[in-house]
């Protein structure tokens, strides 16, 4: 049976974004999450809001180098400053500050809008744990993801390792520069999952299932709950 899109539970926004190493899947996955949560896409690229958002690729692509900050994003930014009305910086040193503006104003306009699925854009560090946001890294040992990239990607193995190389670097670089953290850090999630060991669907199902639990975990219940679970284990050593 199809899996149909998950009706909002409430009104609150909800931002679930998604952290992806090459072969993880996120370019697959973050645009099933928002089919199913009923909720708009967002991919890795900045852009003004009149361009629609589209697929990304596992691999790194020259869109993605060219947000990186550095002086040769400068001719772009050239570019979308005005759809943005962000003045051009005068000094590349000046550059990490404003992108990391721009970014997090995307992001805040998504929340502000009723939410989405965010797959990149450093969210998980710009957003930290705002309470509308879940945050997830997929990840995998890195053989199994260049044989699912040269799969998803229809190239050789060797090529998707050297893809795969390219983008976590890439990718890792963006946000060090940006915000100066590691993608590896597992503070920055709620969920780590190695989507490599795992089919799509139990992906998409245990993710939709822990971020619903986080959007409407109450966190004065903690005292009960703590109860109830000496209560549960009391029973076992009775049983």
């Amino acid at each position: 049976m199809k899996a149909q899109p998950v009706p909002p539970t409430n009104t609150l926004p909800r931002l679930l974004t998604i952290s992806a190493t090459y072969g993880a899947g996120g370019p697959v996955i973050a645009p099933l999450l928002a089919h199913r949560l009923g909720l708009p896409f967002a991919d890795r690229f900045l852009r003004p809001d009149t361009a629609p958002a589209r697929g990304s690729e596992e691999r790194v692509t020259d869109e993605e180098l060219d947000q990186e900050p550095r002086r040769s994003i400068l001719e772009g930014f050239a570019l979308l400053g005005p759809a943005w009305n962000i003045p051009v910086p005068r000094d590349v040193e000046d550059l990490p500050e404003r992108l990391r503006a721009a970014n997090e104003a995307t992001l805040r306009d998504l929340i502000r809008r009723g939410g989405a699925v965010v797959l990149g854009r450093a969210a998980a560090v710009a957003l930290g744990r705002h309470p509308a946001a879940f945050h997830v890294r997929l990840d995998g040992p890195p053989d199994r993801r260049a044989q699912r990239g040269a799969a998803w990607e229809s190239v050789d193995l060797d090529t998707a390792r050297s893809r795969l190389d390219a983008a976590d670097s890439a990718r890792s670089q963006y946000l060090h520069r940006l915000y100066g953290r590691h993608s590896t850090d597992p503070s920055l999630y709620h969920l780590m999952l190695d989507s490599t060991v795992l089919d799509v669907d139990t992906v998409l199902d245990i993710i939709i299932t822990a971020a619903e639990h986080a959007w409407s975990h109450d966190d004065s219940r903690l005292h009960a709950d703590v109860e109830a679970l000496r209560a549960r284990l009391g029973d076992l050593s009775t049983a």
